[in-house]
């Protein structure tokens, strides 16, 4: 019997521009792209292909030196275009100029009937091999699984309320039998349990309400309710030298897919959003999509800034760039290029803010969509203790005292604060209602980054 939690702490970031529950297939795009930045942790990336040669959808292209076992592959056929390097020649993408028709590199395949009986280091050997293994993320750290320990626990969250999120039973619709299967082969891999996180609030999709051999959690609450590292941290919290694995849905179906089928399957649903979007809605295309082709005349205007991702973790791309691995959603908004003197300080019905001095008015608006664009209203200044951080921060931590502690490389007052619990996205609406403007998320991870290289 699965634990039922009220999630009380958090925000609600409600804004325009969700996505109908409309699913098109795209035009297949001309490129697309593996990045190496998507992966936080990644020592350093060693390049197995060159410009000119031909891959398939599966063929592996580049590894991390610390665990060369741990191979990332095309996700579609078609040739290498171009290896992008920037400063002290740093591996930023490899792009693929893609065939019409996608062509897969084959590997050893399974029924249904044999998988009971399939051995855990069998099963490892050909997800390292086949390239699903980076959908295995660990904590603590927040980096791809070392395929050589030993989690405690394996964690899955079946929800998202991030801003714009988009709904899981539209995302894996039909895909019921590839996340059984996915959830079967992870359970080779633990000798505890595998932790399926739902959301009570909303209709759970059949392809969640129907697993069968995990422990299913409900969650009610704000965001960051569906964020794993929260979940984790209610049901069996994490402490210095404990191992656990996180993988979101797509990454155990893409497994599932791989044990049935035979084949590295990058097909994805993703999902367009924001004020900016003419018809915000989900399309069908593959992994690393370039999103010249995913905005292609769907723009109300030019003048945006488009995320891979949602306005609080995720990454800013221009339009020759690409959609990051683990993002199933691309947000587009108003890009903020421009002055507002005291405009940060106004009362507005048309500002979004967790402080009521600020927002006041839009605490009355409920269930009001906000528009809002990149301006941060402000700029970095001192840091200011307002208690605030501890008031979205729905887990037995104190997120200043530890953001302060990475600020002065105290790695003992860090570990004793909880650094182990936690990563980007779990601190990241720290950021959104801190008036100092202070770049939370960056900072957590330099402290994490000090932490490994101790």
């Amino acid at each position: 019997m699965g634990k039922f939690i009220r999630i009380k702490k958090g925000f609600n970031i409600n804004l325009a521009g969700k996505a109908a529950p409309k699913v098109t297939q795209i035009e297949h795009s001309d490129t697309y792209a593996v990045k190496p930045t998507d992966f936080p942790g990644m020592y350093l990336p060693k390049v197995l292909v060159k410009e000119g040669d031909t891959v398939k959808a599966g063929t592996p292209i580049f590894h991390d030196k610390r665990h060369p076992n741990v191979v990332h592959v095309a996700p579609v056929s078609g040739e290498i275009a171009e290896i992008k390097r920037g400063e002290k020649r740093k591996l930023l993408e490899i792009r693929i100029l893609a065939d019409k028709q996608v062509d897969h590199k084959t590997f050893k395949k399974y029924s249904t009937s044999e998988l009971p009986k399939l051995a855990a280091e069998e099963a490892k050997s050909l997800m390292l091999e086949a390239g699903v293994w980076p959908n295995i993320v660990q904590r603590p750290y927040g980096s791809i699984a070392d395929p050589e320990s030993k989690p405690k626990a394996i964690h899955i969250s079946a929800f998202d309320t991030h801003p714009l999120a988009p709904d899981y039973s539209v995302l894996f619709k039909g895909e019921d039998q590839y996340f059984q299967v996915g959830l079967d082969i992870l359970k080779k891999f633990t000798s505890g349990l595998v932790h399926l996180n739902v959301h009570t609030t909303s209709e759970i999709s059949s392809v969640f309400s129907q697993t069968s051999g995990v422990e299913l959690n409900k969650f009610s609450g704000p965001h960051p309710a569906g964020c794993v590292g929260v979940q984790i941290h209610h049901i069996d919290p994490i402490n210095k030298g404990d191992v656990v694995w996180t993988v979101n849905p797509f990454g155990v179906i893409q497994i599932g897919k791989l044990f049935l089928n035979g084949i590295h399957d990058a097909s994805r649903t993703i999902a367009l959003v924001g004020s900016e979007v003419k018809e915000p809605q989900y399309y069908k295309t593959y992994t690393g999509t370039s999103i010249k082709n995913l905005v292609a005349n769907r723009l109300t205007n030019d003048h945006v800034r488009t995320i891979s991702g949602n306005v609080l973790t995720g990454t800013r791309v221009t339009s020759d760039g690409y959609v990051g691995f683990f993002d199933n959603y691309v947000t587009v908004i108003p890009e903020g290029d421009y002055y507002e003197f005291m405009g940060w300080i106004a009362p507005s019905m048309n500002k979004i803010s967790f402080h009521r001095a600020f927002g006041l008015f839009s605490f009355l608006a409920k269930g009001k969509e906000f528009k809002v664009d990149s301006n941060t209203h402000g700029e970095p200044r001192a840091f200011v203790q307002t208690g605030v951080f501890e008031r979205v921060t729905p887990m037995d931590i104190l997120p200043t005292y530890l953001i302060k502690s990475i600020l002065a490389q105290d790695i003992d007052e860090m570990e004793e604060l909880g650094i182990y619990e936690v990563i980007e996205e779990d601190l990241a609406l720290c950021e959104f209602v801190d008036v100092s403007k202070h770049n939370v998320q960056q900072i957590l991870r330099e402290g994490i980054e000090l932490l490994q290289n101790s």
